[in-house]
């Protein structure tokens, strides 16, 4: 057995553990959705960092920017400017109204079960498209870690996400977060010293990139508008993703959930600034790749010692599960509380409802791999697979959500129109608009423009309700 192989064993082993710990421990559905609304600062701001780092982060990042350059780098200050937004100015509204999934806050905020469903369908097809993103990059990582072609190392990974989310819940999404943040955060720091050295050091670095691939420096390097709306896209959507805005709940009080927010912003943040320098490292080592995707698990493989090669891409792995996990549970948890039990068996009971929770994630899980295998965005880069589910996130909910708790007029009719509105617009403009603007630009703005136009056409509607 390889280094490499070993260390993954060990790695997914752990994860394991931890997983039928936590479904021993969770014995109510608090427990099983937010770990029980109790975490600290510490847990609940690693979940959320752990969450923020995915294959977009890993894979992605490092992806685009070595496939064309330095300006994608500028959207890391996205980050601050949307984890500053969640803490100071939403979260003291959002738990307020005490619940255990998004959908279930908007029923809750607009007094309708039709807001409930509809947010419950919207996050169902979004996680699908979320989720390709990293089976994609993980059948990448098992192409090169194990030898195997990538498409069935996209199965094997799959079957193992949604194995140890469906067993263990948030508890176990918690508790393996902290060990990815820990895994990814380590080996990145460990990564970037021994990449530089290769080079020559920052000096050196900057000077071969230039030589390599002298439009790396270049901020004509994405269309402006384009990168300005991807801008847009990853504040808006940071904002309004439901796995984000579940996490608030998990956090045992306003006090600790600011803690732990800027916790998790200050490692987002570092971590970015690690994986931009392996990517400008990857452009002078690995120029000639047949996709940017490729970069940092070649990386990995070539230029670092095997054990710390084998830890960096165990890193990458742990970005990918713990966004995976919490967008499993979050899909989960719409199927079988938002949709099921909402609507079709008001009647049944907590195990019933976690049984069907456990279907959720298992067709939510494999239906990407069905996807991709038949073809479905094929060649295209992971990080802008994760933009497209970032645009519909934001289309979809930032109005609902986050004006809602602040615009007492916003009714349910609205809310429902902008949700469709939303979604419609950001897949129309993916499949027909121009690529030199982000899709989350016309979906927000449709979004935007239904939400205040139908809750005010229909202000006397009986489902206008207060503000939480």
């Amino acid at each position: 057995m390889s280094v490499e192989v070993a260390v993954f064993v060990a790695y997914f082993s752990v994860v394991l553990v931890i997983g039928v710990w936590a479904l021993r421990r969770s014995e109510s559905e608090a427990e099983y959705w937010i770990a029980g609304g109790n975490l600290g600062w510490l847990t609940g701001g690693a979940t959320l960092a752990a969450t923020h780092a995915s294959a977009g982060t890993f894979i992605g990042t490092i992806g685009v920017m070595h496939s064309t350059g330095w300006a994608f780098g500028w959207l890391v200050l996205s980050i601050p400017i949307a984890y500053w937004f969640l803490a100071a100015v939403l979260a003291p509204r959002f738990v307020a109204v005490p619940e255990l999934t998004l959908p279930g806050f908007l029923e809750r905020r607009y007094s309708s079960q039709g807001v409930r469903s509809v947010a419950a369908v919207i996050i169902l097809i979004a996680t699908v498209v979320y989720v390709q993103a990293q089976i994609v990059a993980g059948g990448l990582i098992a192409e090169v870690i194990f030898g195997i072609p990538s498409r069935t190392g996209m199965v094997g990974f799959a079957l193992f996400l949604v194995l140890y989310t469906m067993v263990g819940g948030m508890l176990a999404v918690v508790y393996t977060d902290l060990l990815q943040l820990t895994v990814m955060f380590f080996g990145a720091l460990l990564a970037v010293p021994i990449a530089l050295r290769h080079v020559g050091g920052v000096g050196e670095l900057f000077e071969k990139v230039q030589i390599a691939k002298p439009e790396v420096f270049s901020w004509t390097s994405m269309p402006p508008t384009l990168l300005l709306t991807m801008g847009l896209a990853f504040t808006l959507g940071s904002i309004s993703t439901p796995e984000k805005l579940i996490r608030l709940y998990t956090m045992k009080d306003l006090r600790t959930l600011r803690r732990g927010v800027l916790f998790a912003l200050i490692l987002a943040t570092v971590m970015n600034f690690f994986v931009m320098t392996l990517a400008l490292v990857s452009i002078v080592e690995l120029p000639d790749l047949p996709s940017g995707d490729l970069a940092m698990p070649m990386l990995a493989k070539t230029l670092l010692p095997p054990v710390l090669g084998a830890l960096l891409l165990a890193a990458i792995v742990a970005a990918m599960m713990s966004t995976v996990d919490s967008l499993l549970l979050v899909a989960g948890s719409a199927l079988s509380r938002d949709l099921y039990a909402n609507l079709l068996r008001k009647e049944a009971g907590e195990r019933e409802r976690q049984w069907v929770n456990r279907l959720g994630v298992t067709v939510v899980g494999l239906a990407p791999v069905a996807l991709v295998l038949s073809g479905v965005a094929e060649g295209e880069l992971v990080q802008f697979i994760v933009l497209l589910f970032t645009a519909l996130m934001a289309s979809s909910f930032f109005a609902p959500v986050v004006l809602g708790v602040f615009w007492r007029r916003a009714n349910a009719p609205g809310a429902i129109a902008a949700m469709l509105g939303g979604c419609a617009a950001t897949f129309l403009w993916k499949a027909f608009g121009t690529p030199t603007l982000d899709p989350v630009l016309p979906g927000c703005a449709v979004s935007l423009v239904l939400f205040v136009a139908v809750s005010l056409a229909t202000a006397d509607d009986r489902n206008s309700s207060e503000s939480a």
